[in-house]
């Protein structure tokens, strides 16, 4: 699935499901990247890593994105992180305080 401010890739890598993140999640673009974490969820991949080395800009609803998707997947007996985080979702998830939580 593509937006043209998003691209969202999937691939399954043993029991984890990564996804690949390019552009910008906010507004315009979380429903794009909330689609695909909720539909690998309900298809049963409920360990998960964020690759978001080549995001340019996370807004508040993209961290919202990333919040729900760790509590569905905590509750699943699962798991989600946050891989290889640009400076700007360093810096956003910092100042949110959760950096320690959700970044590997």
């Amino acid at each position: 699935m593509k937006d043209e401010n998003l691209e969202v890739n999937q691939s399954i890598e043993g029991n984890i499901c990564k996804f690949y993140a390019k552009g910008r999640v906010d507004s315009n673009t979380s429903d794009v990247l909330q689609f695909k974490l909720d539909k690998a969820i309900k298809e049963g991949h409920i360990n998960i890593i964020l690759n978001m080395a080549q995001i340019e800009y996370l807004s508040s609803i993209g961290i919202r994105v990333i919040l729900s998707t760790y509590k569905q997947a905590a509750s699943a007996g699962g798991s989600f992180y946050i891989e290889s985080p640009s400076e700007i979702v360093r810096n956003v998830m910092g100042m949110v305080a959760l950096k320690q939580m959700l970044l590997t």
